[in-house]
């Protein structure tokens, strides 16, 4: 448990009040100081500020940008998993096609304008809900058809919809026969304005309602949405009026003050969307930023000429007495904001408003200190199984690959999906479907080594991470992938009912060469080959 703190509240805290010491001392601190608060504070609250704004916009364009990406990412994902489900017997029966869509578009919202499906002519021969004249328009020219019949999911240029009238993005899937061919192209289609898509961007402001968020396109030179209104599908502005904007557009992610297209200087922070390529700005007046440096030297400057003599000879004496315990405990929360010391509980000596205040900080640090740890714990970890997620699993796939690159060791990589869950989630519920992930994922770590990683990275898709492999590595991770198999053979009970799932493993072993996204692809593409030979089986990519 963390350690807790108090302060006495006693009668005699009046005399002991850093109050009532400063009133004795009044006449001669009130106004005295200000020409060194002025050139001193001034400088650095403004540089302070500046730098305490900047990573206010950055986290909060940050937070909007990683809101976007996983919504655009949700429905590329979806689309996806609809355009490998559709039939493609019905791209021959428009009918029956527009039924079926129809049927999942009704069942799914997330394509609020609508699905519709194109021929390699670049002919929509079915949509849901229907558009106008339909037969009279052809997508060859589209950027995401273009993508989609070359066999790539893509997000699509931003338009003002034909049928729908206003903003919308297009992403496409390819839709393929059995043997691989693209056969059609599977557009869905977001109204940029739908609620729950863009809302993080549309709805927030910034500041006193002068700042806001625009959400920007560099390939398409366009502003795909604003929180103000009238930036939306407008061209950015060209070369040499914004310098930051320049900067930014070249690849430029981070933030700084530069003046807009308007002649407003403005603090700005820019945030990949790495989806699409897009990129956040998030942007405050400066004006608006630093009132509080304009107003603190109007004020310094009124009690200067006043306070001048007095300051020098009283406040170097009297104000280190009094507040030498805060001076104190200033440096040390400096020190500890520096990493020049370890973050830690500050000592408690006085019962006035200094103790009041540094019990006040212990306990905030030791808030900030757990809830730092839960963040950190969330991003890292899968919420349902309590596994690695696919973030962790990179950073430590990046570090496992450095240690055997230096060690002259070998790294395997199995890539398991199960076979049979779907199944489970139709007949049983989803959370059935969570139970039975949440004991596979117990049954997989219990054939694992102190130095492996297993991770779920999405679905039901398992990554189990070997390190520290010697020269026998294949035997090692055939030996493992048959554990993994076998763990899966004794019937799950789930609400008292039994239920059988497999895995399909794909195995990649480290060619030292390879960088660790190559690795995960290779597994993810093997696994596959052995999904098609059958439940339960492994096959190790050969390079």
């Amino acid at each position: 448990m963390p350690k807790k703190y108090y302060v006495r509240t006693s009668l005699p805290r009046i005399f002991n009040s850093i109050v009532t010491r400063l009133l004795v001392l009044a006449l001669c601190i009130v106004i005295s100081g200000a020409v060194v608060r002025y050139f001193v504070l001034t400088h650095f609250l403004r540089e302070d500020l500046s730098a305490v704004v900047e990573n206010q916009q950055l986290a909060l364009a940050t937070y909007v940008a990683h809101d976007i990406d996983g919504k655009i990412v949700q429905r590329q994902v979806l689309l996806g998993r609809l355009a490998a489900a559709l039939p493609t017997r019905l791209l021959a029966q428009p009918e029956q096609l527009h039924a079926w869509l129809k049927e999942h578009f009704d069942y799914q919202t997330l394509f609020s304008a609508g699905l519709f499906v194109v021929t390699p002519n670049g002919v929509p021969i079915a949509d849901y809900p229907v558009l106008r004249d339909p037969l009279t328009i052809n997508y060859s020219d589209r950027d995401y058809i273009k993508a989609g019949l070359g066999g790539a999911s893509f997000v699509g240029r931003p338009v003002v919809g034909r049928s729908a009238k206003e903003p919308v993005l297009p992403i496409s899937a390819p839709v393929r026969s059995e043997n691989g061919e693209v056969q059609a192209v599977l557009v869905g289609v977001t109204a940029l304005a739908a609620p729950g898509f863009l809302d993080s961007l549309l709805q927030s402001r910034i500041g006193n309602a002068t700042g806001g968020f625009l959400l920007v396109s560099p390939r398409d030179k366009l502003f795909v949405a604003s929180s103000e209104l009238d930036s939306v599908l407008k061209p950015t502005p060209p070369p040499g009026v914004n310098v930051l904007h320049d900067r930014a557009m070249a690849g430029f992610r981070g933030t700084g003050i530069t003046v807009n297209e308007q002649g407003v200087e403005e603090v700005a922070a820019m945030v990949s969307v790495p989806s699409t390529g897009w990129f956040v700005v998030g942007r405050v007046p400066s004006s608006e930023a630093f009132a509080t440096v304009g107003r603190m030297q109007h004020f310094l400057i009124k009690n200067a000429v006043f306070a001048i003599l007095v300051f020098a000879i009283l406040s170097t004496t009297g104000l280190y007495f009094v507040l030498r315990h805060l001076f104190y405990a200033a440096e040390h929360a400096d020190r500890m904001t520096r990493d020049e010391l370890p973050l830690e509980p500050l000592p408690v000596v006085r019962d006035d408003e200094v103790g009041h205040l540094i019990s006040a900080f212990n306990r905030l640090l030791i808030k900030l200190n757990d809830h730092q740890t839960e963040l950190t714990r969330m991003a890292h970890h899968d919420t349902l199984t309590g596994l690695p997620n696919r973030a962790h699993l990179s950073e430590r796939l990046r570090q496992v690959l450095a240690r055997a690159r230096r060690d002259e060791t070998q790294v395997g990589l199995l890539f398991m999906d199960l076979d049979g869950f779907k199944n489970i989630n139709d007949t049983l519920g989803h959370e059935a479907g969570d139970e039975v992930l949440r004991q596979v994922a117990k049954r997989f770590a219990s054939t694992l080594r102190e130095s492996d990683t297993l991770a779920r990275i999405g679905g039901d898709e398992f990554v189990l991470l070997l390190s520290d492999l010697e020269d026998n590595a294949e035997e090692a991770v055939s030996t493992i992938a048959a554990k993994c198999i076998d763990a899966l053979k004794t019937p799950f009970f789930i609400f008292g009912t039994s239920c059988i799932v497999d895995v399909s493993i794909g195995i990649a072993l480290w060619d030292r060469e390879s960088s660790a996204d190559n690795l995960l692809r290779a597994a993810d593409r093997v696994m596959y080959q052995a999904k098609k030979t059958g439940r339960g089986k492994y096959m190790i990519y050969k390079h």
